[in-house]
């Protein structure tokens, strides 16, 4: 590790980062690096600038990567080099306001009883039922598992940002873990890797998402992350009110949750147009 590798790393370390943040940054920072051939302590703005152009024009990056990349580029010459004036130089591209992915009720049970082994539908159905992420349901250890009558709650620990959280234990959720349980007899993770040394890659159980999918036919189903946009849609329509939902996903800003105004099914049904309230002409 470089230097100014290590530098970066312990100044993010100070400021509480995530070990995925610290990754993500690092890896945006040498393929700057690399591109130039040069140490990034080295490039102007003009430089930096270019770099961006080239990422969305000829690698065809996707916005949300490029942020990502412009995020740690300004951490680096911000809070490691001290020039923040070169950092906040750099615009931050916009990211393109889509609606995520929702599956319907009877498409995620067909989910559910089209994966592959208990250990995939297990895995699959805890992350619809708590509404995790990814990396959430991968982490999740046997103790995090509070299955007493007045706890009933699955706490979150490797969550978006450090923030630990609670989040939904259902009963039935309940039942299957402890069918798992007797079954795979997990010793620390409750989804661990084939050696038992850590958890499981959250690559694995995207493909395990993916193979699910393809069973059950859902084409357009997006990645395993649909599973928490439809947790949350379906507690929407179920009645559970926004602030209920935003302290469930962890989400910092209410803002975040109301998205999914837009994607409750029964709201928008239920909705009377405009129109209908008109009166009938006379006459």
């Amino acid at each position: 590790m470089t230097p100014l590798r290590q530098q970066m790393d312990q100044a993010m370390v100070l400021r509480g980062f995530s070990a995925r943040t610290r990754k993500t940054y690092l890896a945006c920072v040498a393929a700057l690096a690399k591109h130039y051939h040069r140490s990034p302590d080295g490039l102007d703005t003009r430089e930096i600038q270019a770099y961006l152009l080239h990422l969305i024009e000829e690698r065809k990056f996707a916005y949300a990567s490029v942020n990502q990349a412009v995020c740690a580029v300004r951490f680096l010459f911000g809070a490691v080099l001290a020039r923040p004036g070169l950092a906040l130089s750099i615009p931050m591209a916009k990211t393109p306001k889509r609606l995520p992915v929702v599956l319907s009720r009877a498409q995620v049970a067909s989910l559910l009883a089209h994966a592959r082994n208990v250990r995939a539908r297990t895995l699959l159905m805890t992350t619809y039922a708590a509404g995790l992420r990814v990396s959430e349901v991968c982490a999740l250890q046997l103790r995090d598992i509070e299955s007493a009558p007045e706890r009933m709650c699955i706490k979150v620990r490797e969550a978006k940002g450090g923030k630990e959280r609670y989040t939904l234990l259902s009963p039935r959720l309940l039942r299957a873990l402890r069918a798992y349980y007797r079954l795979a007899r997990p010793r620390r993770w409750l989804f661990a890797n084939l050696k038992e040394t850590g958890p499981l890659d959250p690559k694995t159980a995207q493909r395990m998402y993916y193979a699910a999918c393809r069973a059950a036919g859902l084409r357009e189903a997006a990645g395993i992350h649909t599973l928490r946009h439809s947790f949350a849609t379906h507690l929407l329509e179920a009645g559970v009110d926004l602030p209920t939902i935003q302290r469930l996903l962890g989400h910092g800003h209410i803002g975040t949750t109301m998205r999914y105004l837009h994607l409750a099914q029964s709201r928008l049904s239920a909705t009377v147009s405009p129109l209908d309230l008109l009166e009938s002409p006379t006459g």
